[in-house]
């Protein structure tokens, strides 16, 4: 039998990140915790049924900003601990006791908003003209048709860990409960969990152990889906009756409210992709097909390299110099961050028993980002590499020029620094070698790890989630068999007949958390899409477009999407940076064919 993944405590400290920065103990977290209850409930009795003059409201949002810095901190504390360590008990209760004093700091602060959209019309314009916080007031003013009496906002905040409860349970089964039992290949038994076959099976080059693996793994998960449904269905239930409560006509107008942007936008993110990517990833997938000799193409092969066997390997170490050469394009202060990164463990490498699958970037306001990945010395991990230090970059970039309530971007346009940064990396690798398999190499990467993954994966959610939540709207409960039925018609929808759906895809919909973020999944595509855009401007016009870029970076949550895209020199109100997205994607898999037929004649 292979040997499973080391415990936590048996990695290296150099493969860890420090969290050090946020809190020096669990003792330290505690003693921050009760700070942050007192001085809430000091600002509460300061400022309650007092927010009624700009003066006044300047000076409480001062002090509220303070608190919300510290609680930032305290958020992220136990989030980066558990997710590194699922079952690490002290990590577990540190969570839990921020859980059950969460809900009474929220239920503190909750007047904030309530009274400052209480004050008269006019009061209300001349704060907003005058404040060090104008977005925040325009986005605050944009809520008031939604806003309930003060005392429903507070018992609302005061429930919000029990609103999150669904998110954790879901990770808990997913993390804890589910029995992944080996299987044999070749004589060789193999252990399966989540992060083994997402992170090492998933792609692998033999097609019979790449479906075993996956029909192992589809018959643990499908044990436990009643449960994760159920789950699942708290979760859209209660955003379906918080909608109804506030007066939305939907649940997608509820959510797509606090990343600013219209219904429009969301509705032709998902329909043009559907329609028109859908052809060519169809081609995509036969070409797959051709080149691995594949007597059909089946689900669990799409995430297949078109190249195993050329995929080099690659350091730790060894992945500065591409990471750096890639991304000097935007500046010495942007490496130094980068160099800041990898210096002071700001990036968790390992790969141990417990931890979550994925990977992520969490950008605490009073320390710094860190970067959660799992380094198998695969070179395409350069890439989510390149895309969590997107994050990272851009976080870094606007928590020094804005302020913490003006510091975070629209979900809508969140993605867009991190997937520019994979563009910026394909251009480098691309132009570095005059190889025809390396380059062929590179375009199969880019396509399948930042375009597949990115704009098909997660808009393939974004369009499960969009049926899912209309047929909430109609009254629906949801069951695992629906779910499973929805998950499958979707995908078939896709693909067409390029692709078969083995047994196990319907379950697709258990694997994925972005569905307890409210609608998170399409805003990959959305990013993407202005990265594209933005990547091939710089590539065309240099340094004028790279300070544009970074001018939108350092704007942070300052600005609508719309306006921080129009910063950047694109215009989403059209479909024109989409269609042009999906036309740069079209030319790559006909590149990567013209390789290919190169490849296929020289050797």
């Amino acid at each position: 039998m292979t040997q499973g993944l080391p415990l936590r405590k048996d990695v290296p400290t150099d493969k860890k990140w420090n969290l050090k920065d946020l809190f020096t103990s669990d003792d330290d977290f505690y003693h921050t915790l009760e700070h942050v209850l007192q001085s809430s409930k000091d600002f509460n009795k300061k400022y309650y049924k007092k927010l009624n003059h700009i003066e006044i409201i300047e000076e409480a949002l001062k002090e509220y900003e303070d608190i919300l810095i510290q609680l930032d901190r305290l958020y992220n504390y136990p989030e980066l601990r558990v997710s590194v360590d699922t079952g690490n008990e002290d990590a577990q209760r540190v969570n839990a006791k921020l859980n059950t004093t969460s809900g009474k700091i929220a239920g503190l602060l909750s007047f904030v908003d309530s009274e400052i959209l209480g004050l008269s019309d006019s009061a209300f314009n001349e704060l907003k003209q005058n404040s060090n916080y104008p977005h925040f007031i325009k986005q605050l003013q944009d809520r008031k048709p939604y806003q309930l009496f003060i005392d429903v906002e507070q018992v609302l905040a005061i429930l919000t860990p029990t609103l999150r409860s669904p998110f954790e349970l879901y990770g808990t089964t997913k993390s804890l409960d589910i029995d992944f039992e080996s299987f044999e290949h070749a004589g060789v038994t193999y252990p399966l969990d989540y992060a083994t076959f997402e992170n090492e099976y998933e792609d692998n080059p033999d097609p019979e152990f790449r479906r075993k693996s996956f029909k192992a793994f589809s018959t643990a998960i499908r044990k436990y889906q009643h449960t994760t449904a159920a789950t699942y269905n708290m979760q859209v239930q209660q955003e379906k009756i918080e909608a109804d409560l506030r007066g939305y006509d939907s649940v997608i107008d509820y959510l797509l409210q606090e990343q600013a942007v219209s219904r429009d936008l969301f509705d032709r993110q998902i329909d043009v992709i559907m329609s028109d990517l859908a052809p060519v990833m169809q081609k995509y997938a036969k070409l797959i097909q051709r080149v691995h000799g594949l007597d059909k193409i089946r689900f669990e092969d799409l995430k297949i390299s078109l190249d195993p066997s050329y995929e080099p390997d690659i350091s730790i170490e060894e992945s500065k110099d591409y990471i750096y050469g890639a991304l000097n394009v935007l500046g010495e202060d942007y490496v130094k961050m980068l160099e800041s990164a990898y210096s002071q463990r700001w990036i968790d490498f390992a790969q141990n028993k417990g931890k979550d699958t994925g990977a992520y970037c969490a950008s605490p306001y009073y320390t710094h980002s860190y970067v959660f990945i799992s380094w198998t010395g695969k070179m395409a991990e350069t890439f989510v590499l390149a895309h969590e230090l997107g994050h990272a970059g851009h976080f870094t970039l606007a928590q020094n020029h804005q302020n913490l309530l003006e510091s975070e971007a629209s979900m809508y346009f969140v993605e867009a620094p991190s997937t520019m940064n994979e563009m910026l990396m394909s251009n480098y690798l691309f132009n570095s070698s005059q190889d025809p398999k390396f380059k062929r190499w590179v375009i199969g990467t880019i396509l399948s790890r930042t375009y597949y993954h990115n704009m098909v994966t997660h808009l393939l959610e974004a369009a499960y989630q969009r049926e899912v939540y209309q047929r909430v709207d109609q009254g629906e409960s949801l069951t695992a068999s629906l779910l499973n039925q929805i998950m499958l018609n979707t995908y078939e929808k896709f693909f067409g007949n390029a692709v078969e759906m083995t047994d196990g895809v319907e379950l697709t919909w258990m694997r994925q958390p972005h569905y307890y973020m409210g609608l998170y999944s399409y805003t990959y595509s959305a990013g993407l899409t202005i990265g594209t855009v933005v990547s091939q401007k710089i590539k065309n016009e240099g340094q004028p477009a790279v300070d544009r870029w970074l001018e939108t970076l350092k704007a942070g949550g300052s600005k609508s999407p719309v306006e921080l895209a129009q910063i950047a020199g694109v215009d989403i109100t059209t479909d024109a940076p989409l269609k042009a997205t999906i036309k740069y994607i079209s030319d790559l898999v006909d590149e990567l064919e013209h390789l290919t037929n190169q490849i296929e004649s020289e050797y």
